[in-house]
């Protein structure tokens, strides 16, 4: 008969495969100030259940103080305000929640132009962008920025909140214009799904549950859509690509011959008995073991975090990765990018020469060409660019010193990206997605 104990530790481990097993969905917001983009996070996190009592209580009594007739959903997701009013900054803030069927990250991302930066860094690992409009407002220069943004880090899935439906009557007229406003902007269509949803965010109209206040609106709420939504890829049927961060060697005489590594698996499947290549040395071998957290395992997927052991008595440094070996990465010494620069003392031209990180691999990288600037507003390239600035975005070629074992961003998110740093100051000066942009004419 099991003990108590040992039946809780059961059913925490079962608890926790069951978390693991549930599908995650990775989302950023972006809004322009004031279009209710906090109240919105706010609403969401309140209405799924996903706000602790003591977090819940403590909005109320602020609420109660500042203004006394509503709850201010909008302190949900400020709670750095002092933070930034102390000049402290605040890239992105990133926010958990769940239902019964998935789970959700939300990156609460600043919408300004000169925070581009920072929505780049919450967007690059998101399968679906929320964009805000404040139906008061329209379509306006930075809703088109945004989902310019969306469109050039690859996110297919599209969702345009018409927020403050509220402040206009609740008239169907005012967000159908909107919605061809949008549509007569997107002349080059690069998401595959848009979907657009009146609400108020405030009032929870069509946010969790429908809205009594707009039946002409026969979609589905924000929360229904976001259930819907088809996983971009699963991680796990792409092929194996696993960075080795950590090689493990006890040093101790009961285990003096253990070796293994340590990593995330970035994509694909990793089974006991696979023959791998491990790259860039290019060496071959076979699992023999995988741990789990929660213990030996058979077989392991991405995003899982493991130790394996392998059948050879290699050296495997850290920064190679473990790859299946009948699906190979490319080896590239030279590769075409997407640049955001992130910057704000320096900017990117020809010939300049930078540390990149891939991974947990790093290297020499020399750019060899800046063949073009987007516009950010728009849909178009600016050809005659020979230099990247603070937020700016363009297309660039890189020579790399050692080969990067790397997939293109729009096939691998997990290898096909990186980042660039200044060897003189140690800054990160730019995020790098691997690939010809051929999404913009």
């Amino acid at each position: 008969m099991l003990t108590i104990a040992l039946q809780m530790r059961l059913w925490k481990i079962e608890n926790a495969r069951a978390i693991f097993s549930m599908d995650l969905i990775r989302i950023a917001t972006a809004g322009s100030v004031d279009d209710g983009k906090s109240t919105l996070i706010g609403r969401l996190l309140l209405d799924s259940n996903s706000l602790n009592d003591d977090t819940l209580a403590a909005v109320e009594d602020v609420s109660q103080r500042q203004r006394g007739d509503y709850v201010n959903l909008a302190l949900i997701t400020d709670g750095l305000r002092a933070e930034r009013e102390q000049g402290i900054t605040i890239d992105v803030a990133y926010r958990y929640f769940s239902t019964n069927t998935r789970k959700f990250i939300l990156a609460d991302t600043p919408g300004h132009v000169q925070y581009t930066r920072n929505m780049v860094t919450g967007a690059s690992t998101a399968e679906v962008a929320l964009i805000m409009i404040d139906a008061r407002n329209g379509l306006v220069e930075q809703s088109r920025r945004h989902y310019v943004i969306a469109s050039l880090l690859g996110i297919t899935h599209i969702i345009v909140c018409v927020n403050k439906m509220d402040l206009v009557g609740y008239n169907e007229e005012i967000f159908n214009q909107i919605r061809a406003d949008f549509d007569e902007f997107l002349t080059k269509d690069i998401a595959s799904n848009i979907v657009f949803i009146p609400m108020s965010a405030l009032n929870g109209d069509n946010v969790v549950d429908p809205s009594i206040n707009m039946l002409w609106y026969h979609g589905d709420p924000l929360l229904n859509v976001l259930e819907q939504i088809p996983v971009r890829q699963d991680l796990g049927t792409l092929p194996l690509r696993m960075p080795v961060q950590y090689v493990i060697r006890p040093m101790l005489n009961k285990y003096q011959d253990y070796r293994a590594y340590a990593g995330s698996i970035a994509s694909g499947t990793l089974y006991v008995g696979q023959r791998v290549r491990i790259l860039p040395s290019g060496q071959e071998s076979v699992i023999t073991n995988i741990d789990a957290p929660w213990g030996a395992v058979e077989e392991a997927s991405a995003p899982d975090s493991i130790t394996v052991r392998i059948s050879d008595d290699f050296d495997i440094p850290r920064g190679e990765t473990i790859c299946d070996a009948e699906k190979l990465p490319q080896m590239r010494h030279n590769i075409e990018a997407v640049i955001c620069w992130m910057d704000d003392r320096s900017s990117l031209s020809k010939g300049d020469i930078y540390r990149i990180k891939h991974g947990a691999r790093s290297s020499k990288a020399i750019v060899t060409e800046v063949n073009a600037r987007f516009n950010i507003s728009s849909l178009d390239k600016e050809l005659d660019a020979n230099v990247l600035k603070l937020n700016e975005m363009g297309h660039v070629s890189l020579k790399i010193s050692d080969p990067l074992v790397c997939d293109d961003y729009s096939v691998n998110r997990a290898t096909g990206n990186f980042i660039l740093i200044n060897e003189s100051t140690n800054a990160t000066v730019a995020a790098g997605m691997i690939g010809d942009p051929k999404i913009i004419a």
